[in-house]
């Protein structure tokens, strides 16, 4: 494995569920907490933690569909982007982190699997290359778990 490969996956980890400087991962950020907690939007309209997470399984699936040449429509749940989640629902909940975490996995196999002259590869849209998907599903995890954290503290009572 090449060492650029090495760095994008350190990078892919430390963003999701790696120690890093920069504080909590995004699997940090969704530790410990409940269905409840989870699906509690911050305000009418904005997603919730729980809708949240699934967001960026799908976008982790995005990237590697890209990588692993998967077909369109390969993703476990029906439509794009964002997935409306409804009351707490605990066994929900599990299963969406669930995804999270296997879409992760399968991306960060994927990245590994690549030869370096990939990563300059045109991604399908021709406007960004593999290697800036990549390491903006880390960028996005990190914006999103940063999300999570605030979402988290105003639903604590001070």
């Amino acid at each position: 494995m090449s060492r650029e490969i090495e760095l994008i996956l350190l990078s892919l980890d430390q963003a999701y569920d790696r120690k890093s400087w920069h504080g909590s991962n995004l699997k940090g950020a969704v530790r410990g907490l409940d269905a409840e907690a989870a699906s509690r939007r911050p305000a009418p309209g904005r997603p919730s933690i729980q809708e949240l997470v699934v967001h960026l399984a799908y976008w982790k699936y995005a990237v590697l569909r890209q990588l692993a040449d998967l077909p369109r429509g390969a993703f476990p749940l029906k439509g794009s982007n964002w997935f409306p989640r409804g009351d707490a629902d605990a066994t929900q909940w599990k299963v969406d982190l669930a995804l999270l975490d296997r879409m992760h996995r399968d991306l960060r196999a994927a990245v590994a699997a690549l030869d370096p002259a990939d990563l300059d590869r045109p991604s399908a849209k021709a406007q960004y290359r593999i290697r800036d998907l990549i390491l903006g599903t880390a960028a996005h995890d990190l914006h999103h778990g940063g999300q999570i954290q605030l979402i988290k503290r105003l639903g604590t009572p001070r």
